[in-house]
């Protein structure tokens, strides 16, 4: 029989004291909560050694030259010839690199067929001048055709596509692979609207699998950030033209 009473009174349940740890043993107190503070600072260490081993992700070749002073030789040079062979990996996959225009009676094979070996992506364009969303991708289509030369980058006109297609849809992006539409976007309001951009589109590209998260090719230099945030502000105002 348990001898211990059963009010106990106890000023401080989560003291280190012996007599607690009496009333722990015998189940009148719960046990006392692990310490957080081992586990937050087990964490820090582990996100700093992630931080330092990632130091260079964003480093082009040239910004890996101009740390030679500052990191370890041997280290840099192992770096610099594993970003050598990404991105000759990546120069072999890289079979398109340009926009293809489609013509209807060939959009099976062009398209369809094609996703068999990659992904492929189509924009449905407007045949106005007008929407400003369809000549944003338009551009961005050109720009990404060219940095994944492994992913074909299709465009066609929607109304020569499908007879009838709304006007207010466009531009319409699909995404096929392996014969079946992965995903489709109508029109840009999804992404960013006007303001849409690279990165808008790669983040997609992520979300389909269509490029990995290591991908070199998603590094942005941050001077790179500064130009798209003055372009993002001269579409703004250029927006205002075609109100």
């Amino acid at each position: 029989m348990n001898d211990m009473p059963v009010n106990v009174p106890v000023d401080n349940p989560n003291a280190d004291t012996e007599w607690n740890d009496i009333l722990r043993k015998h189940g009148i107190i719960p046990e006392k909560p692990p310490d957080p503070e081992p586990i937050i600072q087990e964490a820090l260490i582990e996100a700093a050694k992630r931080a330092h081993e990632n130091r260079l992700d964003d480093k082009d070749l040239d910004e890996l030259n101009d740390l030679e002073d500052e990191e370890d030789e041997l280290f840099l040079e192992q770096y610099r010839k594993q970003r050598l062979a990404e991105l000759s990996t990546l120069q072999k996959k890289s079979v398109y690199g340009q926009v293809y225009p489609l013509q209807k009676p060939d959009y099976s094979r062009d398209v369809t067929e094609e996703s068999s070996k990659a992904y492929v992506l189509v924009n449905l364009t407007s045949p106005l001048g007008t929407n400003v969303e369809s000549r944003v991708l338009t551009e961005l289509w050109r720009q990404l055709a060219v940095k994944f030369g492994d992913i074909k980058f299709c465009e066609i006109r929607a109304d020569l596509c499908i007879e009838g297609y709304p006007e207010r849809n466009t531009p319409t992006i699909l995404i096929y692979k392996d014969g079946q539409i992965k995903r489709q976007l109508v029109t840009l309001q999804q992404l960013n609207g006007v303001r849409t951009n690279q990165r808008d589109i790669e983040s997609v590209l992520l979300e389909i699998g269509a490029v990995a998260e290591n991908d070199v090719r998603l590094k942005h230099k941050e001077s790179d950030e500064g130009l798209n945030a003055k372009r993002g502000k001269d579409e703004s105002d250029d927006d205002d033209d075609w109100d």
